[in-house]
């Protein structure tokens, strides 16, 4: 059975922290203050944190189990 997982697109992420505050797990951080990353062992795929990113960087994947 596959999953969804947020996954953002680094190149184009502009670290704004929307996505951070709204992910109810906390599996975004913005490490360094360069670019957010996704801890995929935290996601849950519930899209808040694409829904919300102001730069429309982040997408939800599907991942197998």
């Amino acid at each position: 059975m596959a999953k969804r997982k947020a996954t953002i697109n680094q190149k184009q992420c502009v670290a704004c922290g929307c996505c951070m505050k709204v992910c109810p797990r906390g599996a975004i951080a913005i490490p360094n203050g360069v670019c957010a990353q996704v801890d995929k062992g935290l996601c849950v795929g519930c899209g808040l944190c694409a829904r919300e990113c102001p730069a429309s960087v982040i997408a939800l994947e599907e991942v197998a189990e």
